[in-house]
């Protein structure tokens, strides 16, 4: 199996879960600039989409988007508990907690990631960020993770997403439930583990 990432991006949730579920991998930086692999594989041809994650399934086929590539991980290895049994009802609030991350807080920091972006642009992705911080740190209350005691998917998916309000100068300081997971889930040996293979600790 091969995880295709850009260190620091999306695709770091499913390098966290491949780690927690055990299970063995190869990991493919690609380079920033010119969008190619290692060997000098250009990104396009592995995911016409053109962006993280891509996972390489020992079948050689591809599986892309963070929401599928996470719960595939999951399933792979039920008894690491990343994700509820298929057809219960706390599997669908997993899909939940993923499709919220995903469309509502990942995305949303998207427009301070463009380098030109004007600052009406950012201000108003930085009003949608507070509103979505507000909320999830009221839904998150004193549970260790989002799906309670148990570690899962969604809780590596959030952990990479929040991690960005460093690089763009976010201040996470009015919602000390959110540092305090983003401590909790960055102080786990496998999230170090990811960490450390992407170049982002030593």
């Amino acid at each position: 199996m091969k995880l295709y990432i850009l260190p620091g991006a999306c695709s770091m949730a499913a390098d966290i879960a491949l780690r927690e579920a055990g299970i063995k991998f190869e990991l493919v930086k690609i380079d920033r600039q010119t969008r190619k692999t290692p060997d000098g594989v250009d990104f396009s041809e592995i995911n016409s989409k053109g962006y993280v994650p891509a996972l390489r399934l020992d079948s050689g086929e591809v599986l892309t988007e963070n929401v599928a590539v996470l719960q595939y991980i999951a399933d792979r290895n039920p008894a690491s508990k990343l994700a509820p049994p298929v057809g219960t009802m706390e599997r669908y609030r997993l899909e939940e907690w993923l499709s919220f991350i995903n469309s509502e807080v990942h995305k949303a920091f998207s427009p301070l990631f463009v380098p030109n972006g004007s600052e009406e642009l950012k201000q108003y992705a930085r009003g949608n960020l507070t509103k979505r911080f507000g909320w999830l740190a009221t839904a998150l209350g004193s549970k260790p993770y989002l799906m309670g005691e148990q570690f899962t998917v969604a809780d590596a998916y959030l952990f990479v997403v929040l991690s960005w309000s460093a690089h763009v100068a976010f201040d996470l300081g009015p919602w000390p439930v959110l540092k305090g997971f983003l401590e909790r889930v960055g102080a786990r040996p496998h999230t170090i583990e990811a960490l450390v293979a992407e170049g982002l600790k030593k």
